[in-house]
């Protein structure tokens, strides 16, 4: 599938830990049913077995719904599921080497919390920046915060599309929305929500505005 930025608009980061008992499944599809335009499996504690078969039935659900799938840290799982992309931490292997090995249409996420970072992974060749943590966060609770004049000159020092990541949520997204990212990575402010349908709605119907002048 190849990349566009409307894909970022909301772009859902899996987090087994506020399922509240609901089946992890049905509260994905719910989230893509609600509009979700992008999907990261995230799994951490899993065995690569596990991970596998969890992909493969998460790339089924994104079918259904067109809608790309991105696999967190492991592009040789992504490849193995037919996943559109991968997205890289600072830790992980260099966006360069994975884009040698997994081509040009496959689509590249990287983190970055600098603009001098999110540059060289533009340079590598990622796709798109998630710019971040903006906001305390239970997946990265080790990240000091990203201010917001950080984040304004993220956006402003790449050309390609930025999205905002870490702790976001429908109460603190409106202090975000206007410094010309593409849109928002959203875990618990989604799946953690007793209406993950109606959540994933009023997302999606949020407006970003594309410049920052």
């Amino acid at each position: 599938m190849e990349f566009n930025e409307n894909m970022l608009k909301v772009y859902l980061v899996t987090d087994n830990g506020k399922l509240r008992g609901r089946d992890f499944y049905t509260v994905v599809e719910e989230s893509l049913k609600g509009g979700v335009t992008m999907v990261q499996l995230r799994e951490k504690n899993i065995s690569s077995r596990e991970f596998y078969e969890k992909a493969l039935r998460v790339r089924e659900l994104t079918k259904k719904y067109n809608t790309p799938l991105i696999i967190n840290d492991r592009f040789d799982i992504a490849l193995s599921v037919g996943a559109d992309g991968v997205h890289l931490g600072n830790s992980d292997i260099p966006v360069n080497v994975v884009r040698k090995i997994c081509g040009d249409n496959f689509i590249i996420g990287a983190t970055a919390n600098t603009v001098d970072i999110a540059k060289t992974r533009e340079k590598e060749g990622a796709n798109y920046i998630g710019a971040g943590a903006l906001f305390s966060t239970t997946t990265k609770n080790d990240t000091k915060p990203l201010t917001k004049e950080r984040l304004i000159d993220i956006v402003r020092g790449v050309k390609i599309p930025v999205c905002a990541i870490g702790g976001i949520n429908i109460d603190n997204v409106g202090i975000i929305k206007d410094t010309g990212i593409s849109g928002v990575a959203v875990s618990s402010g989604i799946m953690g929500e007793e209406n993950v349908f109606e959540m994933s709605k009023r997302f999606f119907d949020i407006e970003f505005k594309k410049s920052t002048d």
